[in-house]
């Protein structure tokens, strides 16, 4: 490991991100790797910058912050051989959850980049009917997590998470089924209603949610974890399950697994890595040995 891109996500962390990237970059001038640090002002411009980069060689990609500036990098790295670290910097951390990276120690984080083993994972692909082409690490969201999503981002205030606990409460007065429409690997569609829908690469999302707490990153297959329950008392009762992973076995929950599956509902969004995507309908797909990842031994 000679040279490293560190990108970094100001914001994230709630700003937080800055000074962990100094860290990292103070450690890996320790260990005797070159550096270049590239900040974008917006996630386009970061793309840019990134592929840029890329273009001129780099050993590693190491992203300082969550799970949305992943995603960024995510989509420049998908399918090549440049691999991914990361120093999570973020309030979701996701990412680096799934793949044990130690949080809170951006030293340590860069010291698993230097000395830690590289593995190929697979990715998650989202193609939409509005033309959008998307790779996701870890999970793909549709239904009443998606509609607390769209109106957080449409609030302005209060700030942080209470703006998103005050949107699940004005979410849940509203609570109802939604009329999904799914195929599984090209089978017969299934018409059903649904409270939400997550497409899984990974186990978890929302900072630990283990919304799909069987699936594998290196399995080439999507496990599909579908919540069927228009009370709004059930749904308050299922929300803690979920950090435990139990909530697939309550009755108001199914799964399933596959490797490519069409998503449809009218009026509704589609979210990964907490970040929109498009809107419905799409297809979700793994695409196996898609990513190199850096982590620890």
């Amino acid at each position: 490991m000679n040279r490293v891109t560190v990108l970094t996500n100001p914001a994230s962390g709630h700003g937080h991100a800055p000074h962990a990237a100094e860290r990292a970059v103070a450690r890996f001038q320790q260990r005797g790797v070159d550096v270049r640090e590239i900040v974008g002002s917006d996630a386009l411009h970061a793309r840019r910058l990134l592929d840029d980069e890329l273009a001129s060689g780099t050993d590693a990609v190491v992203v300082v912050g969550g799970d949305g500036i992943i995603s960024v990098a995510l989509q420049a790295l998908a399918r090549g051989d440049v691999p991914l670290g990361i120093v999570p910097a973020g309030t979701g951390n996701d990412h680096a959850r799934e793949f044990g990276l130690p949080t809170g120690d951006p030293a340590a984080a860069a010291d698993v980049v230097v000395d830690g083993r590289s593995e190929r994972v697979d990715l998650g692909r989202i193609r939409g009917a509005d033309g959008t082409d998307r790779w996701f690490g870890t999970v793909m969201a549709a239904g009443f997590d998606s509609l607390v999503t769209d109106r957080t981002n449409r609030m302005t205030w209060p700030h942080g998470r209470m703006r998103y606990n005050l949107a699940m409460v004005a979410e849940i007065s509203k609570l109802r089924l939604l009329p999904f429409r799914l195929t599984f690997d090209g089978g017969d569609e299934v018409v059903t209603d649904l409270t939400l829908a997550a497409f899984g690469n990974t186990r978890s999302y929302g900072g630990g949610m283990l919304i799909c707490p069987d699936a594998d990153h290196a399995d080439g297959l999507l496990d599909v974890t579908m919540v069927q329950s228009a009370s709004r008392t059930k749904l308050i009762r299922l929300f803690p399950t979920v950090f435990k992973g139990t909530h697939i076995d309550l009755d108001e929950v199914r799964t399933a697994r596959a490797t490519v599956i069409t998503v449809d509902c009218p009026g509704i969004n589609a979210y990964a890595d907490g970040e929109f995507a498009c809107p419905l309908p799409v297809e979700v797909s793994a695409v196996s040995d898609a990513l190199t990842v850096l982590r620890p031994h």
